[in-house]
């Protein structure tokens, strides 16, 4: 097995191709020790005591190291713990499923939509699958929606684009701009 790795925008992260499928549907994100326990690897990844973030996305696995430290001395442990890990075909979570585990809640709204809304949240959600979601996934992350009222747009980055020092301009000049041209009714995005 050869695990392939990429740079990503944010200097802090590294994503680490298996070659095979990391989660079958959805996005998880560990962000704490803690958060971690519902999953041996990435428990396993945060026990090096270098990491601060794990990002699984569906073919990939987003790894943040801490502040300070070096991936030259962090990406061989990792690379190591990803191969134990995928050639002994362990489980991703404890009890082998990701059944009702998400980490945050994928369902958890900053603000509630309006159902006079629906037809532009429609059409945000869609754009956000077709366009978005594809481009930061190449990037390591992912984006999750979190509501839309009186013409803002809430969003969450995850993965590598969650501590990127590009994540505002992402936000701004990429999202925003997108979903602006498409939607109308969006007059500005914000970071959820």
């Amino acid at each position: 097995m050869f695990i392939e790795t990429e740079t990503t925008p944010n200097p802090s992260s590294l994503k680490f191709l298996p070659g095979q499928t990391v989660m079958p549907s959805g996005t998880r994100e560990f962000a704490s020790p803690e958060a971690a326990a519902a999953s041996p690897l990435a428990t396993a990844l945060f026990d090096t005591g270098e990491v601060v973030n794990v990002f699984y996305g569906w073919n990939f696995i987003t790894v943040t190291a801490a502040p300070g430290v070096e991936w030259s001395a962090l990406k061989p442990q990792v690379v190591a713990i990803l191969l134990d890990h995928f050639v002994s075909e362990a489980p991703l979570f404890a009890g082998g499923s990701a059944d009702g585990i998400a980490v945050p809640p994928e369902d958890e709204m900053v603000v509630e939509d309006d159902e006079a809304d629906a037809e532009t949240v429609s059409a945000i959600n869609e754009l956000l699958e077709t366009r978005v979601r594809p481009a930061v996934a190449g990037d390591g992350g992912d984006i999750a929606y979190r509501g839309f009222k009186d013409g803002v747009v809430y969003l969450t980055l995850q993965g590598a684009c969650s501590g990127c020092p590009s994540s505002t301009a992402t936000l701004k000049q990429g999202i925003e701009s997108l979903l602006k041209h498409y939607v109308p009714e969006v007059v500005e995005v914000r970071a959820a």
